[in-house]
């Protein structure tokens, strides 16, 4: 049984920073592509992050500079460093494993707010 568990969110003061964690299990992690999404109030999931099994990042031009994707295959784990956050960062933030298919977890809240 596949299990993406994030853990790392919370709330924070714009201009801060957080690293999200996600714990894969029930998968071959190190042949995985990881990503992470986020999916704020009233909008659409989007793909903010990812990094290939090869250890190839990508990210969306909004959190450009901002975010760092990393992986751990040792420990079954990607993580998302988050700084110089900003209010239209608030979303639920996903763990996404793909390889023949997407797996999903059941995310994370990240409140940026004053």
């Amino acid at each position: 049984q596949v299990q993406l568990v994030e853990s790392g969110g919370g709330l924070v003061q714009p201009g801060g920073s957080l690293t999200l964690s996600c714990a894969a299990s029930g998968i071959n992690f190190s042949i995985y592509n990881m990503g992470w999404g986020r999916q704020a109030p009233g909008k659409q999931r989007e793909l903010v992050a990812t990094i290939t099994s090869g250890g190839i990042a990508t990210y969306t031009d909004s959190v450009k500079g901002r975010f760092t994707i990393s992986r751990d295959n040792a420990k079954n784990t990607v993580y998302l460093q988050m700084n110089s956050l900003k209010p239209e960062d608030t979303a639920v933030y996903y763990c996404r494993a793909t390889w023949a298919m997407n797996y999903w977890g059941k995310g994370t809240l990240v409140t940026v707010t004053s």
